[in-house]
């Protein structure tokens, strides 16, 4: 089993950042090789990918927050980070870590085996 939580949601103004955190446990999961992503769900909304990593380099971002977010993990803390520049009224959701087994690392939440409780954003213009 793997346990994911995350933190350091909040509320800034548009044009803000933000670095979000998620730590994992469990002595099964291959940290490492495995992928992680963040997905984020505002109200009314569908969970929707922001960004996947697996292994140490290869990510993978929505086209909406390309070159705005970078995704990121700490092998040593077993903790993923995002974080979030340049921030938009729509980036406002809640965001969910999630990880999965293997190295195949699509951009779909239904593929994940493992979420977070969520952590809220809310950016205000």
């Amino acid at each position: 089993q793997v346990q994911l939580v995350e933190s350091g949601g909040g509320s800034v103004q548009a044009g803000g950042s933000l670095r979000l955190s998620c730590v994992a446990s469990g002595n099964t999961f291959r940290y490492r090789s495995n992928c992680m992503g963040w997905f984020r769900q505002a109200p009314g909304k569908a969970r929707e990918g922001v960004a996947t990593i697996v292994r140490d380099d290869s990510t993978r971002f929505a086209h909406s927050v390309k070159g705005r977010f970078t995704i990121s993990k700490d092998n040593a803390k077993t903790t993923l980070y995002l974080e979030m520049n340049s921030l938009r009224p729509e980036d406002t959701a809640m965001y969910y870590c999630a990880a999965k087994s293997g190295s195949w690392c699509p951009f779909h939440p239904d593929a994940f085996d493992y979420w977070g409780q969520g952590t809220q954003v809310t950016v205000s213009s």
